[in-house]
C-alpha cells in the first residue's frame, strides 16, 4: 500500500522518505490532510492523538493513502471533526512546546507502530 505521511515533525522528516513536510502547526497538518482527502486520498491513521495530553503536542503525523479515488465522505467528516475539536481545545489550552523534543519522539514512535501495522496489509 502506497502512502504519504503529512507531518510537521522534523524527526519524521529525517526518518522517512515518503513525507509531505509542513512548516507549521498541528492545525496546518490537519488542513493539509483535509486538502489531500479532497483530492481523493484516504485516512490511514486517525488525525488526532489518542489522549488529551497529545492534543497539546506541537507535532502531528498523519498517514494518507496515495491512491486517489472517489472522495470518502466518512474520512472528510473525521478530518473536519478533528479540526473543530482541535480548535476548541486550543482555545482554552496552550501548545506544550517546552516538551517539544519528547513529543517529537512520541509522535515518531506512534508513527513507526502505525507504519508497521500498515505493512501487514500490503
Amino acid at each position: 500500500m502506497e502512502y504519504t505521511i503529512i507531518t510537521n515533525n522534523p524527526l519524521v522528516k529525517e526518518n522517512y522518505s515518503n513525507v509531505l513536510f509542513i512548516e507549521g502547526s498541528v492545525k496546518d497538518v490537519l488542513i493539509s490532510t483535509r486538502n489531500s482527502l479532497h483530492e481523493g486520498g484516504k485516512l490511514l491513521t486517525h488525525p488526532l492523538g489518542a489522549s488529551l495530553r497529545m492534543l497539546l503536542s506541537p507535532y502531528r503525523s498523519i498517514v494518507v493513502s496515495l491512491e486517489k479515488s472517489n472522495i470518502d465522505l466518512n474520512h472528510l467528516d473525521i478530518i473536519e471533526s478533528s479540526i473543530i475539536k482541535y480548535n476548541q481545545h486550543m482555545e482554552v489550552r496552550n501548545e506544550d512546546s517546552t516538551h517539544g523534543k519528547d513529543y517529537s519522539i512520541i509522535d515518531l514512535t506512534l508513527l513507526d507502530s502505525a507504519c508497521e501495522e500498515l505493512s501487514r496489509f500490503s
